[in-house]
């Protein structure tokens, strides 16, 4: 059984493994958009479903969750393969934006989670799941030459937040973590849809 999953729980691996998928998608169609190879779109899509899985189990004392199995870069590798077939109709439009909202509210959720079950302090379980949902997301856009999220008003990072805050303190609360989970995902996932839907942003420094 895959390590993240064992000490979480598979509903919430489940969790985990849906994001990793929307994440290498999204690494997948950022290659699109620039016309790359296939050896380019396989890279993008591993680099972008792992990276802040693999961040956050360094820094937490975890075996690094992709090693030890081979699911998690057949995952990437058939999202990779998946964007590289099919027609670009199928992508065109908004299709990054909603895979990668999808992506860090469910990353977010289980990455607060597995902080938890690895014994660390409530606050510094937050930072896990906002660090495993938005570190892949920031590689990808650096790789491809575009500007990172975290520069950009937007709220992307604050919906990571509200889906790890919330997870850490619904478990702290005692709820059952699928239904933690559930709820802390569905509200990262719909403010971060508002962000994407009416343009809501934070405000930016003035001074």
């Amino acid at each position: 059984m895959n390590n993240s999953i064992a000490a979480v729980g598979p509903l919430l691996g489940y969790l985990d493994l849906a994001g990793i998928a929307v994440f290498a998608l999204s690494g997948a169609l950022a290659a699109a958009a620039k016309r790359q190879t296939l050896v380019t779109f396989l890279f993008f899509a591993v680099i972008t479903g792992v990276g802040g899985g693999t961040v956050r189990d360094l820094l937490i004392g975890a075996p690094v969750f992709w090693v030890g199995s081979n699911v998690i870069l057949l995952i990437c590798i058939t999202a990779g393969l998946i964007v590289w077939f099919l027609p670009e109709r199928v992508w065109r439009g908004s299709a990054l934006l909603w895979l990668d909202a999808f992506g860090i509210a469910a990353y977010a959720t289980f990455g607060a989670a597995k902080g938890l079950a690895y014994g660390i302090a409530p606050l510094p379980a937050l930072g896990m799941g906002v660090l495993t949902a938005c570190v892949g997301g920031i590689i990808r856009d650096v790789l491809s030459g575009e500007p990172s999220i975290l520069m950009r008003p937007e709220l992307y990072v604050t919906a990571a937040a509200l889906s790890a805050a919330l997870m850490v303190g619904l478990l702290l609360l005692g709820l059952p973590s699928p239904i933690a989970g559930a709820l802390a995902a569905v509200a990262g996932f719909a403010v971060r849809g508002a962000a994407i839907r009416k343009g809501w942003s934070l405000p930016s420094y003035r001074r």
